[in-house]
């Protein structure tokens, strides 16, 4: 039995040591070597303070700034440690209700907006932590932007095209804009 012990406990050490250290510590140095941004967590400073993640999206609901796609994060939304969609069929009341409340809630903030709520506006991501939202999103957005801070519609619309991004690969997706960084240049605008 003792025989049989010592090899496995050695090969168990050695596996550990291997798979738990070595690789893990191999794997996060050419990370961030190859990808430093990424790996750092592609965080966003302003002023010297990391005001969030071009890769984790966050809510915002004051109706001067662009709004996020929802998420179904829990127990809060925009949980970066609780990545998750809400798993709430199409004929379930409860999503029915949410996407309810988020359409009332855009029709509440910009009253006289009579165009087409954009999907992503009112539906979760399958992470619940989508940075993006397309760019008829952030159009839609745009007059009620311009209204409240007393900008040009034609400004609000530059700062959008302005931080457009292209499809993934050129064909991948649609464009999109990322919340955190446009609501950034928004606050920057005089």
């Amino acid at each position: 039995m003792i025989s049989l012990l010592r090899p496995a406990s050695t090969l168990l050490i050695a596996l550990s040591l291997i798979t738990g250290l070595a690789y893990p510590l191999l794997t996060t140095g050419i990370a961030r070597l190859v990808f430093p941004s990424q790996a750092a967590g592609s965080l966003i400073e302003r002023d010297g303070k990391v005001v969030g993640s071009s890769l984790i999206g966050q809510g915002f609901s004051d109706p001067r700034h662009f709004w996020s796609r929802p998420s179904a994060t829990s127990p809060m939304p925009y949980n970066g440690a609780s990545s998750s969609g809400s798993n709430l069929g199409p004929l379930n009341p409860a999503l029915a209700d949410a996407i309810k409340g988020r359409v009332d809630a855009l029709h509440a903030a910009d009253p006289g907006n009579t165009a087409t709520v954009p999907a992503d506006l009112v539906y979760s991501s399958a992470s619940g932590l989508d940075p993006h939202i397309s760019v008829a999103a952030a159009l839609y957005q745009a007059d009620r932007i311009a209204r409240v801070r007393n900008l040009p519609v034609a400004r609000v619309r530059q700062l959008i095209d302005e931080h457009a991004e292209g499809t993934l690969l050129g064909f991948l997706g649609e464009p999109r804009v990322n919340v955190l960084a446009l609501n950034l240049a928004l606050d920057a605008t005089h």
